[in-house]
């Protein structure tokens, strides 16, 4: 199934519409709090687009992001009850929650540096980070670096991989999509 092969030539196409920067913003800021499909996958073909724009790009994801991940964070701290609890008993991640409680009673801030950079869902250790009244100016700062590195390596690969990267990667997404999906299905189970 070339399921991640066509989100990414979608990705591609809305990567030259002129508004792409606003869709990246938004799509970097939801991500951190709600929205489930990373901005990776927009931010990577804009690079290859107009690699001349690609650290422009990484910037503008980064601040979105923990900006988003503020919103989270407040989201956590002050309406965990009455917004934040009925959506992740909704969702069915009551399990993956109590999960990231655990790990930030374990790592501290060290877990938001983590998420930041890894594919493990930011948004859970934003709100997390609100609900478990983590310090805020470690919370922004663990939040910046992690986001900034995973945003400027992608932006750097596509900036010095050009057309080449380009193919490479469309060739590889699916296997890269599914993987990562795997990976998260067994970290879950290892540590659920």
């Amino acid at each position: 199934m070339k399921i991640f092969q066509w989100m990414y030539d979608k990705a591609l196409t809305w990567a030259k519409h002129r508004h792409a920067e606003r869709y990246l913003a938004g799509l970097s800021f939801t991500e951190s709090v709600i929205f489930p499909i990373p901005p990776d996958v927009m931010l990577a073909p804009m690079a290859l687009a107009h690699p001349e724009k690609a650290w422009r790009y990484a910037t503008l994801t980064t601040v979105a992001s923990v900006l988003g991940g503020m919103f989270g964070y407040l989201l956590g701290w002050w309406l965990y009850d009455p917004v934040v609890l009925p959506f992740i008993q909704y969702m069915g991640y009551q399990e993956t929650f109590a999960l990231v409680e655990r790990w930030f009673i374990e790592y501290g801030v060290w877990v938001v540096f983590v998420a930041g950079f890894s594919p493990i869902p930011y948004k859970l250790f934003t709100v997390g980070a609100g609900l478990m009244h983590m310090a805020f100016l470690p919370f922004v700062i663990a939040s910046l670096i992690g986001r900034a590195s995973r945003f400027f390596l992608v932006a750097g690969l596509m900036y010095w991989g050009g057309a080449k990267m380009q193919q490479k990667l469309r060739d590889i997404v699916d296997w890269l999509g599914w993987g990562t999906v795997a990976l998260g299905g067994v970290l879950y189970y290892v540590y659920g």
